[in-house]
């Protein structure tokens, strides 16, 4: 009888095995709850129509969630000094906010109350909320009667027009902690720690009493986990990680401990990208690497940003002390060319096993954009050729001169214009105007390099005079492409703006080497 059972107990140790291995699956690819996007609107402010075009991609293709970090395009009524000339109605967003609850996308709202506050404390309304009377980026975490007043007014006014109920509040690098003279006290009295716990308690304590839970950036936590235990335990923290290990903030495990729960969140758009670079090849791998990471740290949600800015601004004063303007230090190419990134996103959170990046370029090239395949395969060597910064003339992270540089760009420059795709020609034209953009970016620091050399000589710059103008003449040439392909996403002064800044330093050194007046 025993060796007749045999079979029937090997069966059952494999059936048992078998449903293990299921179980341990299921387990690797349980999905994550909150599928976002983060729409950063401080200087690439969509029309409503092509918010409304985007939020319906996004929910068709499986997003439930979508941050809008509105900084001064929100409308603000109790205090309109903070809305800018490009701030939304409030019968827009109502418009909006409805709409997408229609189409199953949760529109959570992302005000700062922190850090990457300047465009409030730019006022002097704000003046005496500031940390530093110089650098505007940072609210004095001590001044709690003004602070708790301003925000509790803000994020009344901003949640009152979303449902959802999350309320993010920022609170990411929070640079200037202990600047000022009151935080340097207390610091050096109770602990960085409780100088940022205390203050984003207060912050969230807010939020609660709205009936909201609170979201917030990851970085100063882990940094100084000590600031956890004075937090709600409701609160939510997102998890930014670029590229990086898990303890580039600080120690991470800390935070898993903690029982808080987190969201991961990669990007698209990040340092050093900017109007003349993107570093596809970064934002592959980081889509690759973190999301089955985040699946196996077992955070709950992902949110893909999309940094349009770094949100670090230079400052233009008058007389030396009257504040003029504040200049975004680093623009990105606007979302409408990162389709790409974005479907590769969407496929990554949507299945347990990581990207592989090539053949999804490969595919991606072939069927959306209907490339032969030798176009399609040559399109992952293109988007991630020479992703090298300059700067003061030299090429950073690699051996390569300005002038190898300047020649591989017109490799790619000229691949791009020579590939003929049959459908989706519209969007693959973003590609071409990158790639252009950066090529003439390269020629005019090519040049900027040669008269800046000991060698450089007044009778030399008569000939530099030609190069020069046939640049701008060719820069001026791909920013009338930009702003036609752009219009029906973008006002056309924001599009006017970035192309001035794309041309203006070849026009000023124009200028000083022909003495026009």
């Amino acid at each position: 009888m025993m060796k007749k059972n045999i079979p029937s107990f090997k069966l059952l140790f494999v059936v048992l095995l078998t449903v293990m291995f299921q179980l341990n699956a299921v387990a690797q690819t349980k999905d994550f709850a909150v599928k976002g996007f983060h729409l950063d609107l401080r200087i690439q402010v969509m029309k409503p129509s092509a918010l409304k075009a985007f939020a319906l991609k996004l929910s068709k293709s499986g997003i439930n969630t979508l941050i809008m970090e509105y900084e001064a395009t929100f409308p603000f009524e109790k205090h309109p000094l903070i809305s800018n000339r490009y701030a939304y109605t409030k019968e827009e967003l109502k418009d909006f906010i409805s709409y997408c609850s229609s189409i199953k996308l949760d529109v959570i709202p992302l005000q700062q109350c922190f850090g990457h506050v300047e465009y409030i404390l730019r006022n002097e309304r704000y003046a005496k909320l500031r940390e530093d009377s110089k650098d505007f980026s940072q609210v004095n975490p001590l001044e709690i009667n003004g602070t708790r007043a301003l925000f509790t007014d803000l994020f009344q006014e901003v949640a009152s027009l979303h449902p959802s109920k999350y309320f993010h509040i920022g609170c990411d690098e929070t640079r200037l902690l202990g600047k000022g003279p009151q935080s340097k006290a207390k610091i050096e009295k109770e602990g960085i720690g409780k100088l940022y716990g205390d203050y984003v308690a207060m912050m969230c304590d807010i939020v609660i009493k709205m009936g909201k839970i609170p979201v917030l950036w990851a970085d100063i936590a882990l940094k100084h986990p000590e600031s956890l235990k004075y937090l709600p335990k409701q609160t939510i923290f997102v998890d930014w990680n670029y590229g990086w290990s898990l303890d580039r903030f600080g120690d991470h495990a800390q935070l898993m401990k903690s029982g808080f729960e987190i969201w991961g969140a990669p990007s698209l758009r990040s340092s050093p990208d900017n109007y003349n670079l993107t570093t596809w090849e970064k934002h592959f791998n980081n889509v690759r690497d973190f999301i089955p990471q985040a699946r196996q740290l077992g955070y709950t949600g992902v949110v893909m940003t999309s940094w349009s800015t770094s949100g670090i601004y230079s400052y233009l004063y008058e007389s030396g002390s009257d504040l003029v303007e504040l200049y975004a230090l680093r623009r990105v190419y606007p979302l409408s060319g990162f389709n790409i990134l974005l479907d590769a996103f969407l496929q990554s959170i949507n299945t347990s096993q990581p990207l592989q990046i090539q053949e999804f370029v490969r595919q991606y090239a072939a069927d959306r954009y209907g490339l032969q395949p030798d176009e399609a395969q040559q399109l992952w060597p293109v988007l991630k050729a020479i992703p090298y910064q300059v700067s003061n003339g030299k090429v950073r992270e690699t051996k390569m001169s300005i002038g190898q540089l300047v020649d591989s760009a017109a490799w790619v420059s000229t691949t791009f214009a020579a590939m003929k795709p049959v459908r989706n020609q519209k969007e693959f034209e973003h590609y071409r105007i990158m790639a252009d953009t950066r090529l003439q970016y390269l020629r005019y620091q090519q040049i900027e390099n040669e008269v800046n050399q000991p060698r450089f000589t007044a009778e030399q710059k008569l000939a530099m005079l030609p190069r020069l103008k046939t640049l701008i003449n060719e820069t001026a040439k791909v920013n009338k492409r930009y702003t036609k392909l752009n219009k029906n996403e973008f006002y056309e002064r924001e599009l006017n703006e970035d192309n001035e800044l794309r041309i203006i330093k070849m026009k000023l050194l124009y200028d000083r080497l022909a003495g026009s007046r």
